[in-house]
């Protein structure tokens, strides 16, 4: 539940109508999906051979601190509390927000909403992991209900529609940078893994799973978005999934698939709130960045101090910034990170250490070639936010030598 939790969020449903205006034809969308799915099932390899070597908590920040420095480590957990992790959690909470107010009517703000959301499961996450995952996983099965339904829907509730020529200035590359968003998550798992009983087992299992039935899910909606509305509605769809359900069975459909996907982003975020302060927990115990922030509750011994932290940064991000302009700045620095987390299986293995990633190097090598791909598309799509998140993510160096000569 934790792995699928880190995937699964408000992104489904509003990226195939992305995906559809960069491909040409049905089966390129379907592929683009499936390519997508397949990358991330790269990763989740990579992941769970990285987190069967070191099982302990901070995941991402503890491979690169051991495989090249610590310095880069500290950036990661930087770059994570300042533009991944918290910028993706500002996302989702103003999707619900957004998704919220239009099903229940309420004359309420998105970002204030957002913030509200932020705060509670921040809350709830302070109470412990058993706490968090409780909710997790109940916001997780409720989440998958709605996907179902909306592809049983799509599947079964209305005649395929014909599928429509399309004109030139499609590219598969640029409708990957919206899917491989989606399938991203899955790397979060690992952040908690000192906190399981048997990590080295139980977390590569989880991964592998957790990813495989996303990518069943998530191809099941593409088919479903396009079967009902056809290519160019698609292409033109603000909310394709409330499209599908207003077409196929009219306006309560189309609520019942928004309180969905109010849903789904709750339990990303819910995820991400639960997952991402035991970087900066780690952190805290290396000495590499605010002691505070190793401060656990007595009872529960959850990172109460890095929950808060990171749960006030998003916080001011909901309030202060726009969907668009928060997506466009986290997808870049997200990936550069992928690939260096990648990379670090070749300084294990040049230090003589087993790999057990099937296909390694070239699999390994596809991975960091896909990520790559998506970083210079990001770029060259959206320069501006793109370098707001480099620059941000680059201030972290100096931070840390400052930290260290203290």
């Amino acid at each position: 539940m934790v792995v699928m939790g880190g995937i699964v969020g408000s992104g489904i449903f509003v990226t195939p109508a992305i995906v559809a205006s960069w491909t040409s034809t049905r089966k390129e969308m379907i592929g683009a999906w499936i390519a997508g799915g397949a990358t991330a099932l790269l990763g989740a390899f990579i992941y769970a051979d990285l987190a069967r070597r070191r099982p302990f908590a901070g995941g991402q920040y503890v491979y690169l601190r051991e495989a090249y420095h610590p310095a880069l480590g500290f950036v990661y957990g930087w770059a994570l509390l300042l533009v991944i992790q918290t910028g993706g959690m500002a996302v989702c909470a103003m999707t619900f927000g957004r998704y919220f107010r239009q099903v229940s009517g309420v004359a309420v703000a998105e970002g204030a909403l957002a913030a509200l959301a932020i705060g509670s499961l921040t809350l709830i996450n302070c109470l412990g992991v058993g706490a968090g995952a409780r909710v997790q996983s109940a916001l997780m099965v409720l989440k998958i209900v709605a996907i179902a339904a909306l592809i049983a829907v799509g599947l079964t509730g209305a005649p395929s529609a014909a599928e429509e020529a399309v004109k030139g200035g499609t590219s598969f590359v640029a409708a990957l940078v919206p899917v491989l968003f989606s399938y991203g998550g899955f790397q979060t798992a690992c952040f908690v893994a000192g906190e399981m009983k048997d990590p080295g087992r139980d977390l590569p299992r989880a991964l592998v799973a957790g990813v495989l039935g996303v990518i069943v899910l998530y191809v099941g909606v593409a088919f479903a978005c396009d079967r009902v509305l056809g290519k160019t509605a698609l292409e033109h769809s603000a909310a394709p999934a409330m499209d599908v359900a207003t077409r196929v069975i009219g306006a309560r459909g189309a609520s019942l698939i928004g309180a969905g996907v109010a849903i789904s982003s709750l339990g990303f975020l819910s995820q991400s709130i639960l997952t991402a302060p035991r970087v900066y927990f780690a952190m805290a115990e290396d000495g590499a960045f605010l002691g505070s922030l190793a401060r656990v509750h007595p009872r529960t011994r959850a990172p109460v101090a890095a929950i808060a932290l990171q749960g006030t940064v998003a916080i001011a991000l909901a309030l202060a910034g726009t969907y668009e302009v928060l997506l466009r700045y986290v997808v870049a620095i997200d990936f550069i990170f992928f690939a260096l987390v990648a990379s670090c299986l070749f300084v294990f293995r040049a230090r003589g250490e087993p790999i057990s990633m099937p296909g390694h190097p070239l699999s390994t090598l596809l991975f960091i070639g896909v990520c790559a791909a998506v970083v210079i598309s990001t770029f060259a799509r959206d320069p501006v936010h793109s370098l707001i998140g480099l620059a941000l993510t680059l201030a972290g160096f100096p931070v840390y030598l400052l930290w260290k000569a203290r």
